[in-house]
């Protein structure tokens, strides 16, 4: 598909690290990357999981084996969708033969130590402060909804209280039953049945499965699959088949509080490109739950 060698092996590289610790790699390059090719880098960064929170996905129940092949078919997913969202226009310094810039090691140990310390130290404040900041705006909008879903279902309709089974970082705990969605999460998880449905689930666990993709998107995969590790204890829980699939689709960093995360850790590096990072946010988060999505649909078809 012509990707340049930035970009390629970012997308490579996310397979075994994060969405922050990929473009590390490529960091001499990310100032002058265009357009498409730093989306392309954010999409790689959201279709996949890091190496290190793999194990962590294993002890909730979801088997190594699926989360391994969904992180490696997600990573040229990622490629394909970020080229699809925004097709390369411009010229990249990486699509060829290129010239590996000077990189100043520092005299000795000691000035390396301290300039690696630093740039880590940069790095975790601006990843921790956004993270802080995006999951306050979910935390808003999840109150907004739960708001207006008290008014409209239950003072109007006198619906009954439901709880979540998993609430994740928001202060929103449950909802009125009803028409009007009580939070970001049931909203997702109401849209996103039918593509559930289309991925291969039959359509009487495609509520299950839709509010798990609700819950990834709206918070984060962590307490989606700990919630589908719940379901694969449960007897009474999903079908291997869907359990599977579950498995594929959310395998991926892509959720809001993630567009804050990349936008601190590749800012921290390439301070140049923030408006740029901030602008291809959302259409990358979507790009890397695309690829996802996609793996999951193959692994429906294969099933």
């Amino acid at each position: 598909i012509g990707t340049s060698g930035a970009e390629t092996l970012s997308c490579s590289a996310n397979i075994f690290v994060g969405q922050t610790e990929a473009p590390l790699l490529i960091k001499p390059f990310l100032d002058e990357m265009t357009d498409s090719e730093l989306l392309t880098v954010m999409v790689g960064g959201f279709a996949t999981i890091a190496g290190g929170v793999l194990a962590a996905y294993v002890a909730l129940g979801v088997d190594a084996g699926h989360l391994i092949a969904a992180s490696v078919m997600s990573a040229p997913a990622a490629l394909v969708f970020g080229k699809i969202i925004f097709p390369e226009t411009e010229h990249s310094v990486t699509a060829g033969d290129i010239s590996m810039p000077e990189i100043d090691t520092g005299a000795n140990t000691i000035e390396a130590a301290t300039g690696g310390i630093t740039d880590g130290f940069k790095l975790a404040l601006n990843v921790g402060a956004m993270l802080i900041g995006f999951i306050a705006l979910i935390a808003v909008v999840d109150v907004l909804f739960n708001w207006v879903d008290s008014i409209i279902d239950g003072r109007l309709l006198h619906g009954a209280w439901v709880t979540y089974s998993s609430g994740g970082m928001s202060p929103v705990n449950g909802e009125f039953a009803g028409i009007f969605p009580g939070s970001l999460q049931t909203l997702f998880g109401t849209i996103l049945r039918p593509l559930a449905w289309l991925m291969g689930v039959p359509w009487s666990e495609a509520g299950l499965v839709g509010n798990l993709l609700g819950i990834k998107l709206s918070l984060n995969e962590f307490v989606a699959y700990g919630q589908l590790g719940n379901y694969i204890h449960s007897p009474e829980g999903l079908s291997p088949r869907a359990i599977v699939i579950s498995t594929y689709a959310l395998c991926g960093f892509a959720n809001f509080s993630s567009i804050g995360i990349q936008i601190g850790g590749i800012a921290a590096v390439a301070p140049g490109r923030r408006s740029d990072l901030a602008r291809l946010g959302f259409r990358a988060m979507l790009g890397g739950a695309l690829a996802s999505w996609m793996t999951a649909t193959i692994a429906g078809i294969l099933l």
